[in-house]
């Protein structure tokens, strides 16, 4: 669904991504892994438009993403970043409401989809008139994800939805968001530094290190046959805090 080929970013003269090149497969959860800094969220803000490519192409659907049609393609895709990214001063309700109301969705559209959504995510519709301060982390994160449900997009982009939560409520999370995409059959992107969140989620992952992709597949093959050092300290840093 999305081609990267041999993109570049920089920032400040210095090299964020370095002639990446990868597939989201279309209708498959994939997962960008590593450490801050090695370019996971970059690689969502240039598809996102937000920023753009110093070289290379990046191609939806076998278009490719320009000034000229970036609006149009923003229709396309639900964006969740860091901790959420509620409107402090918006009600729940609001936040999730915010782009239908911009493309006028009259309101018995907009109430209609926002059940399904509540229903979806397991939150009580009375808390959708609550301000996020008012809410508890869980909360907040199924709000988020609500609001970039909220136009039904082909493709979801997830920084490090779960970063911020609690361990169990990152843990239940991470089941919930794996059964609704497999429900939905939405193609997914989600970047993060965990390991269990990558192997709950993921049907493809990429690992990253100062701006490339320095190995592609599955976890288990990453650990079992790591392509260079790094992999495998990576893998090694995130054991369990206990041995039962």
């Amino acid at each position: 669904m999305i081609e990267f080929s041999q993109v570049s970013k920089s920032f400040g003269g210095k090299r964020a991504l370095d002639s990446v090149s990868f597939e989201v497969e279309e209708g498959k959860t994939s997962i960008l892994l590593g450490t801050s800094g090695s370019g996971k969220s970059t690689i969502l803000r240039l598809i996102t438009g937000l920023i753009e490519a110093d070289s290379g192409t990046i191609t939806v659907r076998g278009k490719k993403l320009s000034r000229t049609n970036i609006e149009e393609f923003r229709k396309t895709f639900g964006y969740v970043i860091q901790e959420g990214g509620l409107f402090p001063h918006m009600t729940a309700k609001d936040n999730v409401s915010l782009m239908a109301k911009y493309y006028s969705w009259d309101e018995n559209r907009i109430r209609q989809r926002m059940s399904e959504l509540a229903k979806l995510m397991s939150l009580p519709e009375d808390l959708l008139g609550k301000f996020p301060s008012q809410l508890s982390g869980g909360q907040r994160q199924r709000v988020s994800l609500m609001r970039a449900l909220m136009l039904d997009p082909e493709l979801l982009l997830l920084d490090e939805p779960l970063g911020a939560l609690d361990p169990i409520t990152r843990h239940d999370l991470q089941d919930q968001l794996k059964e609704i995409f497999a429900n939905l059959g939405k193609t997914v992107v989600i970047v993060t530094h965990d390991l269990a969140e990558a192997d709950c989620l993921g049907h493809q992952t990429f690992l990253l290190n100062h701006g490339k992709i320095i190995q592609r597949g599955s976890l288990k093959s990453m650990a079992s046959n790591p392509n260079e050092p790094f992999v495998k300290r990576f893998i090694e840093a995130q054991r369990p805090a206990i041995t039962i």
